[in-house]
């Protein structure tokens, strides 16, 4: 029994572009890429889906083992690893705004380790990435997001044009709307609180002799906490905003 070489080589040439895609996706996009999970199986994740996904690469780019076909597959890397950035900037974004939250609550000395980040990060803040970390699973974002990766193929396929300057440029021009996306989760509680806040200015006018940081810190908490269950009701539809615009984003990055 001979092993046919001739059908071995395409096929694996086949593997090797789909594996450079996938595993820049998996570096940065959020839940594939979480340094929470173990790292033999975001591997295995890895291994998979590039297998499955080898069949739709029916392109005939260079030869991977040639220098073109090496600057080819750091180009699929580079679209990938794009991809996956765009998603994540969302999820810094609803991070950020709840941090910000957790600042105008007093509470921005209570921070826990962040295993993404490799830190610490505020509590609130942590506490926002794994309700979206959960909306997002549960809106099936993940399996929405490995289909676009497989009609990627199709209208963007291996051996063509990498990231351009226009798609770098988009990229960096979405990272802008990381401080809007935070107001936009932060803003309900953090106008409840400032409100709060204009009140405890208004009553230490009126009585001076009043020990504000001794009676405003526990009201503030209190309050704050309030406001933080009553605006949780916006978190869906801010980050569902923010979503679309990334996926619009993603979609036109790999040539939909």
């Amino acid at each position: 029994m001979t092993l046919d070489v001739a059908w071995l080589l395409p096929w694996l040439d086949r593997f090797l572009w789909a594996l450079a895609r996938v595993s820049g996706l998996c570096l940065l996009a959020p839940v594939f890429g979480a340094s929470v999970i173990p790292m033999r199986v975001r591997l295995g994740v890895v291994v998979v889906l590039s297998l499955v996904l080898a069949p739709l690469a029916h392109a005939a780019p260079p030869d991977v083992l040639g220098a073109a076909g090496m600057l080819g597959l750091a180009g699929q890397l580079a679209i990938g690893a794009a991809t996956g950035f765009v998603l994540k900037l969302v999820f810094d974004a609803v991070q950020f705004g709840g941090g910000l939250v957790g600042q105008s609550m007093s509470l921005g000395f209570a921070e826990v380790v962040d295993p993404q980040a490799g830190g610490s990060a505020n509590v609130l803040g942590q506490f926002y990435l794994v309700l979206v970390t959960l909306l997002f699973l549960a809106m099936d974002g993940h399996l929405r997001l490995i289909a676009l990766l497989a009609d990627s193929f199709g209208s963007l396929p291996p051996g063509g044009p990498a990231l351009d300057a226009n798609g770098l440029h988009a990229v960096l021009a979405f990272g802008v709307q990381l401080f809007g996306g935070a107001v936009r989760v932060a803003l309900p509680a953090m106008t409840s609180l400032l409100v709060v806040n204009i009140g405890f200015a208004a009553i230490s006018r009126a009585a001076p002799s009043m020990n504000l940081f001794a009676v405003g810190f526990p009201i503030t908490v209190s309050l704050g906490f309030i406001a933080l269950w009553l605006s949780l009701r916006s978190l869906p539809g801010a980050f569902d905003a923010l979503q679309g615009d990334a996926w619009t984003l993603m979609r036109h990055l790999l040539g939909g």
